[in-house]
């Protein structure tokens, strides 16, 4: 992975990437819900007999999956947020060290 100099950057690019790195990590994590599912899937096959088994939980109706929605992007920006702070720290620290 290429290191990126974060003090170089303006806001704006940092703001971007900010928005990048969210994307990608919504990404991902919707990659692996969808491998999970499917191996849960497979797995229901070994279950007691006469129960059904949810893959998912059923979606929130009206403002509660607004709700939910809204938080998820909330959890996804602070997870980001603290991703790129930790990187920044541990890059003053090699910066300092040398």
């Amino acid at each position: 992975m290429a290191k990126i100099d974060l003090d170089s950057l303006s806001i704006e690019e940092l703001a971007a990437l900010r928005d990048n790195a969210i994307e990608k990590l919504a990404e991902k994590v919707a990659a692996r819900q969808a491998e999970l599912e499917a191996e849960l899937v497979k797995l229901s096959v070994y279950g007691k007999p006469g129960k059904k088994t949810a893959a998912a939980p059923a979606p929130a109706k009206g403002k509660r999956s607004d709700e939910v929605a809204r938080k998820s992007d909330e959890t996804k920006e602070t997870i980001a947020k603290e991703t790129i702070a930790k990187e920044a720290v541990g890059k003053e620290a090699v910066g300092k060290a040398a």
